[in-house]
């Protein structure tokens, strides 16, 4: 359903100021301080907000959208640099969805409960197995907790679909940057928490396939 067409641009630019919020929080977290640049941010914030508009009707749904546009950027900000999803964000985006399932119609608590539960289970097994098998740290615990935030906002049925685009889009990714710089991606760490964000983000404007 499409949105009031007058509330995207106004929101647009609000999400450009709250681009650059997201970018002064991301250096608080990201490594020797170094973050993206801000028109980076800016620019991606702004194109989230607008993005959210047209799609979510005005009101309190929307707003909550924006809450977790802005919450998820300012994470993969964080980790595209740094590596890290910092519990600050991740642990109030998971009681946030909780709290907006409440009002959902038809979408039963329980079912996000579960999504949340599954979300960081499913993550922390694989952390744990791939630990066992390698002898080193290959899924973080906070990459568990955004699909565990996921499950919050989304319930549980949507999780495959939301692990599968991001592992699709990080993919893309990689073999991007491996053509670009001519060098094998063999070994090299993904930021998994980037693609993550942008595919609960996805599916949370346009559902499951």
């Amino acid at each position: 359903m499409l949105g009031e067409a007058s509330v995207v641009l106004p929101l647009a630019a609000l999400g450009a100021a709250a681009g650059g919020l997201a970018w002064w929080v991301s250096g608080l977290f990201e490594a020797e301080r170094r973050r993206l640049p801000l028109v980076t941010i800016v620019l991606a914030t702004s194109v989230t907000f607008g993005w959210a508009a047209a799609l979510v009707p005005f009101g309190w749904l929307l707003g909550a959208s924006l809450v977790l546009a802005w919450t998820l950027g300012a994470l993969a900000a964080v980790d595209a640099v740094a590596l890290r999803l910092p519990d600050v964000l991740t642990l109030p985006l998971i009681a946030g969805g909780l709290m907006v399932s409440l009002a959902l119609p038809d979408r039963p608590i329980a079912g996000h409960l579960a999504g949340a539960v599954a979300g960081y289970a499913v993550l922390a097994a694989l952390a744990w197995a791939w630990r066992r098998w390698r002898g080193i740290d290959g899924i973080g615990l906070g990459d568990a907790k955004l699909l565990a935030a996921a499950g919050a906002w989304l319930g549980w049925r949507p999780l495959p679909e939301v692990v599968m685009i991001a592992c699709a889009l990080a993919l893309a990714w990689v073999a991007f940057v491996a053509i670009a710089r001519r060098t094998s991606p063999r070994g090299a760490r993904i930021a998994f928490g980037a693609p993550l964000s942008l595919a609960i983000w996805i599916v949370w404007l346009y559902g499951p396939a």
